[in-house]
């Protein structure tokens, strides 16, 4: 299955990370569309109206949260066809927050609050475990051996 999914993250993604690449890589490895909306770090409620401003009004909605739950792989994977079957004209929309954490609105509008366990993990490095996440996902529904249980 192609996702159409879009990234709303607080900070931007230099490219002399040593994440860039490894992000890119999994970037171009997706089908379906997808679109990176980087926004600067500023913790305040105009942050977070701005990153509510880009959430589409049917979209199906992710947030990263240390309070989210932990999901495997396969259950992620049903849970973003689900939803691209459900609403197939809008994008799945995640959003990873900056360091202090999202507002209240954000996380009440989500459909789903997830985590990455317990650990803290710097926001970058998110990212690209977030894309692998969902190219996984693609390969799990397509039937591919990349993801072996």
């Amino acid at each position: 299955m192609n996702f159409s999914v879009e990234f709303i993250t607080i900070g931007k993604l230099k490219s002399n990370s040593p994440f860039f690449a490894l992000f890119d890589e999994y970037k171009k490895r997706l089908k379906g569309k997808f679109n990176l909306i980087q926004m600067d770090a500023q913790n305040t409620p105009a942050e977070h109206q701005k990153i509510l401003d880009k959430i589409h009004r049917n979209a199906k909605l992710i947030v990263l949260d240390e309070t989210g739950k932990t999901l495997p792989s396969i259950e992620f994977a049903k849970t973003l066809e689900k939803y691209q079957i459900d609403s197939p004209s809008t994008p799945i929309q995640f959003v990873i927050g900056g360091a202090d954490g999202l507002s209240k609105e954000i996380l009440q509008r989500a459909n789903l609050i997830i985590s990455f366990g317990k650990q803290t993990w710097p926001h970058m490095m998110v990212r690209v475990m977030l894309i692998e996440q969902v190219y996984r996902a693609q390969q799990i529904l397509a039937n591919h051996p990349y993801h072996r249980q």
